[in-house]
């Protein structure tokens, strides 16, 4: 007969099995276990320290993001202040030089009309002295008066289109602007400084003076020097007859 072979794997099992229930391996695991865990508890202390320095930093980066934006901002905006500014600055000026040269342009066109209308106003004055110095003796004297009168009235209402306006003064009070006194007449029965009469017409161009009228103004009796002169004269000849 066979003789039985003793079973290692049984054998081997059961030292393993004595290995593990020893205290040297109950030592060394107790120590491994230990060990790890001490490892887990110093990994997650760590964990637990490095994601608030993690978000401290995070919260101070994004804190000096928003400070630069908002300087960024700011200067943006005080740069869109100072164009806006400049814009209204701009406009006033433009506005202002298009109101002056517009009334530049009005003031030079009313001036180069004045001067053109100067000249036609000498040929008006030429037909009314004609008016009133001629007087027409026969059929055919009347004829030509009644066409160069035809032609005065055809300037006259040219010059009325234009914006021109004869003056009227006599009777009112003397005013320089419109006024130009050329003769002075010594008189009780006007009062002082009154237009008595029109020597040469004036004539206004809308609001501005074209022409001055040359007028006589009266002035007081009593001021006249040539009264008393006159007034000895009188007596002294009352007294020779």
């Amino acid at each position: 007969m066979m003789s039985a072979e003793p079973n290692n794997s049984a054998i081997f099992d059961e030292n393993q099995e004595y290995s593990r229930n020893s205290p040297e391996f109950l030592a060394t695991e107790s120590e491994a276990s230990v060990t790890d865990e001490a490892e887990t508890v110093t990994d997650e202390t760590a964990d637990s320290e490095e994601f608030p320095l993690l978000g401290a930093m995070t919260i101070d980066f994004l804190q000096e993001e928003i400070d630069t934006l908002k300087q960024q901002l700011e200067e943006q905006t005080q740069q869109v202040d100072a164009y806006k500014k400049r814009y209204i600055s701009l406009a006033a000026e433009f506005d202002n030089f298009r109101k002056r040269t517009g009334k530049e342009k009005e003031e030079l066109e009313t001036k180069i009309k004045g001067k053109t209308l100067m000249e036609i106003l000498g040929v008006v004055d030429n037909f009314e002295r004609a008016r009133t110095q001629i007087k027409p003796a026969n059929d055919g004297e009347m004829g030509i008066h009644k066409s160069y009168q035809g032609v005065y009235k055809t300037l006259v209402e040219s010059l009325k289109r234009l914006g021109v306006s004869p003056m009227r003064p006599e009777g009112q009070s003397f005013d320089p602007t419109y006024h130009e006194a050329m003769m002075r007449e010594y008189t009780d029965e006007h009062p002082e400084g009154t237009v008595i009469e029109q020597l040469v017409r004036g004539y206004t161009l809308g609001e501005q003076v074209l022409r001055h009228a040359l007028v006589k103004v009266a002035a007081p009796k009593e001021a006249d020097p040539n009264a008393e002169q006159s007034e000895a004269a009188a007596i002294s000849l009352e007294e020779s007859v």
